[in-house]
This record gives structure tokens, sequence and C-alpha cells, in this order.
């Protein structure tokens, strides 16, 4: 295998793996908070805010898996 096409393999799967792990955190964070929500409507203001956050720190995982398969194309 040539190194271009390793580096666009490695670079496709460092993406794919590492945006499975925020998609699935982020999709039961949030039906969590729904449920928390419907079940406690009283607390929804202080849910939804944690939800934000908790969603936040879930997609930096991704953007972190963007960032190295960006290095892996146009730097290595």
């Amino acid at each position: 295998m040539e190194l271009e096409a390793v580096r666009l393999l490695s670079a496709a799967l460092c993406m794919g793996i590492g945006s499975f792990g925020p998609a699935l955190g982020e999709g039961m964070i949030a039906s969590k908070a729904m449920e928390a929500m419907g079940r406690n409507p009283e607390v929804s203001d202080k849910v939804f805010s944690n939800m934000i956050v908790a969603m936040a720190v879930c997609e930096s995982t991704g953007i972190y898996a963007l960032v190295v398969s960006l290095i892996i194309l146009f730097v290595a």
C-alpha cells in the first residue's frame, strides 16, 4: 500500500471511530435530559443548562478526532 493510501485510510478511520462515541453520548444525554424534564418539569431550567454543558464536552471529543484526522492528512 502506498503512503498516501495509508494516510487517507487512517484519517477516515480516525474520523469514523472518533465521531461514533460522541454521537452516541450526545443522544443518550439528550434522551435522559428530556426524560428528566418530562418527569419533573420544575427543574427543567437546571437540567437543560446541564445538558448543554454535557453535550459541549461530548462534542469536544469529536472535534479532537477531526483535528487529529486533519493532522494525519496534511502534516504527517
